[in-house]
């Protein structure tokens, strides 16, 4: 079951869960206020996001059995705990699933959805092993899913996205940060990723980019979230979010080793999970 669990990345799927619940709940609800927070379209929604995301882990981890054997051989699943086999067979369940579930809430959400699969694949395949497409590709999926909620109930709160751009500067950082700590693994098997093409030292210029558009982004929220008199939203993003994100900076700026870049991965999650909790605190003043 533990095995299972690292396959799917059951902690990721589980914050996917929370961040779609409150942006429900938290952001979207004011609009409609008479839909339940949690309905069986919602429910569905849910289901089929999940099988999605937990199907683009296996495929990825499928095709990333070599590379993983050497950058994390203990957590290593597919091709020692699970046949090969399987797990595709796995994955073209879960796709299916994911499609025909969201298929049948919207043709805007099927089509999403079959979208995002189809870029989990080319991910896993190609796409990651280019210097920053790759990057870039999981970026834009993660915004999707926090765009989901707001695509089947269209309530044109623009909260939104201001939350899934947020939710793209962080995972771009985070992905190019955990290439940095792969590069091992990933040069031995001929992966043209962002620090094996541009060095380390180039490579933390990139991330300064985007983690300094992600910094203007959290201050121009806090100086908004004053200016309406949402005084705990304000004060949270504040000290959870700003603060953490100027923290990383400094030490995005010493790190040098793999043991560096692997804390400051660990750290942008949290963060990531800090800013998923402020929605709760939209428009409360």
């Amino acid at each position: 079951m533990r095995e299972l669990t690292q396959l799917v990345r059951l902690p990721n799927l589980l914050l996917l869960v929370l961040c779609m619940g409150l942006v429900r709940v938290g952001l979207l609800h004011q609009r409609t206020p008479d839909t339940p927070w949690l309905d069986v379209r919602f429910a569905l929604l849910l289901l089929a996001t999940l099988c999605i995301a937990a199907a683009g882990y296996i495929i990825n981890d499928y095709y990333d059995v070599k590379i993983d054997a050497i950058n994390r051989p203990d957590r290593l699943v597919v091709g020692r705990v699970i046949n090969r086999r399987h797990a595709m067979l796995a994955h073209l369940l879960l796709t299916g699933v994911g499609i025909l579930v969201s298929g049948a809430l919207s043709t805007l959400l099927g089509l999403v959805h079959a979208a995002s699969a189809l870029l989990l694949w080319g991910y896993s395949v190609r796409l990651k092993r280019m210097a920053l497409v790759g990057n870039l590709s999981i970026a834009a999926l993660t915004a999707a899913s926090v765009l989901t909620p707001e695509l089947q109930l269209r309530t044109g709160v623009g909260t939104v996205w201001i939350y899934a751009l947020a939710a793209f500067l962080l995972s771009v950082v985070r992905e190019i940060i955990k290439d940095v700590e792969d590069m091992r693994g990933d040069a031995q098997h001929d992966c043209r990723t962002l620090p094996i093409v541009a060095g380390v030292a180039r490579t933390k210029w990139v991330v300064a980019f985007f983690w300094l558009c992600l910094v203007l982004l959290v201050v121009g929220a806090v100086g908004q979230a004053y200016a309406l008199g949402w005084y705990w939203l304000a004060g949270w993003l504040l000290l959870l979010v700003l603060g953490p994100l100027l923290a990383l900076g400094w030490q995005l700026a010493r790190a040098d080793r793999k043991a560096h870049f692997a804390q400051l991965s660990l750290w942008c999650k949290l963060i990531m999970l800090a800013g998923v909790l402020s929605m709760l605190l939209v428009g409360v003043s």
